[in-house]
């Protein structure tokens, strides 16, 4: 095994725990929206791989607090910032041609959960490694419906306190709101207002999405491959879904990243370019797709803001502005070349991403409006190590010592790059986490760890 790669375990366990009170949190003075107004979303907001929450966890230890002047904080400072970022109150329904808005009505507002927990922080084992099994400190409603956002709170968050005084905050924030910088952006001012006692939104948020309207008439530029729908003849998908699979993580050191952007032979490639390519051939590998012939997808989000000038999105924009970016290969073509060759497909998809595609993907969802996710043979790389998570969520008690999401396995063709947490300066690592079946996970500990 490369140094300064390790392949990481967490405990199986169940956490038994108690809903001591279900609110409705409202904003704490009036907003710009009476009831029956409604805000448009723009087709990057509403298609259908944003129609999901994004569940995410922070573990906080003991600050010598009870536990109730913990949760008053966290409701006034919602409260608060619920104001500027009012459209979170509303919720969300479905209108012509199955588009979505915001529409606002009485007493709507977002959900704020609290429980307890008889077990220890300590009793859950490493707080630095993403664990299925902390699923139920996060909220979901009982006989909830998969996928479902239509007339759901658009923020639900789960305070669970542990018998040693520390603590968990579970967030499912509605990805059609925003993308994981806006998220960012909006845990950053709720954390901000608590820590100050006083309300902080810096930047100031901002609604906009009518610059991303489509043109009259749409104007599809590009084909669009990543919503291309691929009838599945491989073993791919198959064997990642008849069977659940297992969650793996993997701890990669600034300098194994490196060294593998070394081995990709590319100077103008990123270290997500080389990574993205690794995690790909290793993950196919592992899993033995037949046949070879078989065409598959790599796709990941490219945050967009910084492309955009015709016109520029303001400071504080909080709502999608990502572009899916997708690299091609057959299996062979995967399996039986160089590192160098999945990189530089990895970087040409990158770079691909423009103005002009994110309009023309905006006027592709306009014309097609695609239903359902494709899955067939698909990989999904999601990036988190440029978000500030353990900066942003500071609420008074310091930074948590874990922030990231829990359980990959309902959707496991998805890989996550998260920054390193805990108490030390990370310096750059980052951890790998991925789903596959029990035994191809070790193969691809084999292939991803020996270089």
């Amino acid at each position: 095994m490369f140094p300064g790669v390790e392949e990481l375990q967490f405990p199986q366990l169940e956490i038994p725990l108690t809903i001591n009170s279900i609110s409705p949190i409202l904003p704490s003075s009036p907003i710009p929206a009476s009831n029956g107004d409604t805000l448009y979303l723009s087709n990057l907001d509403d298609m259908i791989g944003a129609r999901v929450f994004t569940p995410t966890t922070y573990f906080y230890r003991s600050n010598g607090k009870p536990a109730s002047v913990i949760i008053n904080v966290l409701k006034e400072a919602l409260a608060s910032v619920l104001v500027p970022y009012y459209p979170f109150s509303g919720r969300l329904r479905e209108i012509k041609d199955g588009k979505l808005e915001v529409f606002f009505g009485p007493n709507q507002g977002v959900l704020l959960v609290e429980a307890h927990s008889e077990m220890t922080i300590i009793n859950l084992g490493d707080l630095t490694v993403p664990n299925p099994a902390w699923t139920n400190l996060v909220y979901t409603f009982p006989n909830e419906e998969e996928y479902k956002v239509i007339d759901m709170p658009l923020l639900i968050a789960q305070v669970t306190r542990f018998s040693c005084g520390g603590f968990s905050l579970g967030l499912r924030i509605c990805h059609c709101l925003c993308d994981g910088v806006g998220a960012m952006q909006f845990v950053s001012a709720w954390a901000a207002t608590a820590r100050l006692s006083k309300l902080t939104v810096n930047p100031k948020p901002c609604w906009d999405r009518e610059i991303l309207m489509p043109h009259d008439p749409p104007l599809i530029v590009h084909p669009h491959i990543e919503f291309k729908r691929i009838e599945d003849g491989s073993s791919l998908t198959k064997s990642l879904w008849v069977v659940k699979p297992v969650q793996k993580c993997y701890r990669v050191s600034r300098e194994y990243q490196a060294h593998l952007k070394s081995l990709a032979g590319n100077l103008s490639c990123t270290t997500f370019d080389a990574m993205a390519a690794h995690v790909w051939r290793s993950w196919v590998k592992a899993l033995e797709v037949k046949p070879l012939d078989y065409e598959l997808r790599l796709t990941f989000s490219v945050n967009c803001r910084s492309r955009l000038s015709n016109p520029p999105l303001k400071q504080g924009f909080y709502g999608n502005a990502v572009c899916v970016a997708c690299a091609t290969s057959t299996v062979s073509g995967l399996v039986n070349t160089h590192l160098s060759d999945t990189t530089c497909l990895v970087q040409k998809a990158r770079l691909s991403i423009s103005e002009a595609y994110l309009r023309s993907t905006i006027d592709f969802i306009q014309v097609n409006r695609p239903t359902r996710l494709e899955f067939g043979g698909k990989l999904t790389i999601t990036q988190w190590t440029r978000f500030s998570m353990y900066e942003s969520a500071d609420f008074g008690w310091g930074k948590p010592i874990y922030a990231g999401p829990i359980d990959l396995t309902p959707t496991p063709q998805v890989c996550v790059f998260l920054p390193q947490g805990g108490d030390d300066d990370s310096d750059g690592t980052m951890l790998v986490c991925i789903c596959l079946p029990e035994d191809a996970s070790h193969r691809f500990t084999d292939i991803f760890c020996h270089l």
